[in-house]
């Protein structure tokens, strides 16, 4: 769906709540990222699970209330939305793994904050999650 579509069609502010939605659940998500890799001292992989379980449960319930307002069964739209999640996931974990490894061992200063090739690696794969995840909820779960 182009901009112009967005506009003609009326859910432009359906899509503004969708991109509410995901800086909430990538401010979670990464939020339960670094409390258990860095303060708990999780494997990084299962922390950035952890982050993944969080976000999917709050991207649900906010995506079906409030971005789509969906009266359609509950059960259907989870099970839809569990799968748009594993394969969005997917792409995400194969996407973070990829960077990590292009990027191990780098560190970048910005404004004083220092990234290590890790920390970049995710935000990396969270992009993909959100864009791959989006079109699969437009298009399958909330159809």
């Amino acid at each position: 769906m182009s901009l112009s579509q967005l506009l003609r069609s009326g859910n432009l502010l359906q899509f503004l709540k969708y991109g509410v939605v995901g800086v909430i659940n990538t401010l979670l998500t990464l939020g339960v990222i670094v409390v258990c890799k860095d303060f708990l001292g999780v494997n990084m992989w299962l922390s950035n699970a952890a982050g993944y379980v969080a976000g999917f449960i709050n991207s649900f319930l906010w995506n079906k209330l409030w971005v789509f307002q969906s009266h359609n069964n509950v059960v259907m739209e989870a099970v839809k939305f569990i799968g748009g999640f594993l394969l969005c996931y997917l792409l995400q974990f194969g996407a973070t793994y990829f960077f990590n490894h292009l990027l191990s061992g780098s560190e970048w200063g910005i404004y004083g904050f220092v990234i290590s090739g890790y920390g970049l690696a995710t935000l990396l794969g969270m992009m993909v999650y959100t864009l791959a995840n989006y079109f699969y909820n437009r298009i399958v779960t909330f159809s």
